[in-house]
């Protein structure tokens, strides 16, 4: 199976071990993986904060980036949101209308890809100590997915989960609105590091870095530890099986 790689710009750019966790993973199940080099932004950023047109040209460089791949997978469930919703965006395009429903029908998001699409939920992992896992709002509330991180991180040896109070609350990145928004945005993020900090957990998990990012950086700047890692880098932790 032929896996074509959207490496996403936080990833690519600052935390690559990230992608190379994710990389590791779908080789480990029999994927062939590539990463075309002309990817770049995905436009989210430029098109929430209003620039529609000119997000056009990076959303028509990622559908040509893309164009033969038979699956597209990524780290994010944020930028992923955002690759599907071109389908909507170009609907009334003919020269880009069929090419953006079918990039819509091949994406997916590194978790979904794993349980829904190679039916696997138990990817012989094991990370011992306490976690608790931020759900991030682009993935649940664009994307849709809810379940499949839960249902992978349930199969993780030795890992015990607490559920985070008020997880449906938003951790005040949001992209841009951190930026735009500074003052709230702090207030967000206080919020979700107290609800964090409550549930005694040693090892905060996510599946977009950008969340874990900005939850990271408070709990560096208010001087309290807690370990962060990406799904995927908990996928590939001190795995035991031979596939």
């Amino acid at each position: 199976m032929k896996v074509t790689i959207f490496s996403t710009c936080l990833v690519d750019m600052m935390f690559p071990e990230v992608g190379k966790a994710m990389v590791e993973v779908l080789e480990r199940f029999g994927c062939e993986t590539e990463l075309p080099g002309s990817q770049i932004c995905c436009g989210q950023p430029t098109y929430n904060s209003g620039y529609h047109k000119d997000s056009r040209a990076s959303m028509i460089n990622q559908m040509k980036a893309f164009n033969n791949a038979t699956y597209v997978v990524g780290p994010s469930g944020s930028c992923v949101a955002m690759l599907k919703e071109y389908k909507e965006i170009f609907e009334d395009d003919p020269e880009y209308r069929d090419i953006a429903a079918e990039l819509h029908d091949k994406t997916y998001e590194f978790t979904q890809f794993i349980v829904n699409v190679l039916g696997i939920t138990d990817v012989g992992a094991q990370l011992s100590g306490k976690a608790t896992y931020h759900r991030s709002c682009h993935m649940t509330r664009l994307l849709g997915e809810k379940k499949a991180p839960y249902q992978l991180l349930a199969e993780v040896k030795d890992l015990e989960m607490i559920p985070l109070e008020h997880i449906e609350n938003c951790c005040g990145f949001g992209g841009t609105f951190s930026v735009k928004m500074p003052d709230i945005s702090e207030q967000m993020v206080t919020e979700k590091v107290e609800d964090i900090v409550n549930t005694g957990a040693e090892i905060l998990i996510s599946a977009d870095m950008g969340c874990l990012m900005n939850i990271g950086g408070k709990f560096n700047r208010d001087g309290k530890r807690i370990r962060i890692m990406h799904i995927a880098e908990v996928l590939n932790h001190n795995v035991t099986v031979n596939v």
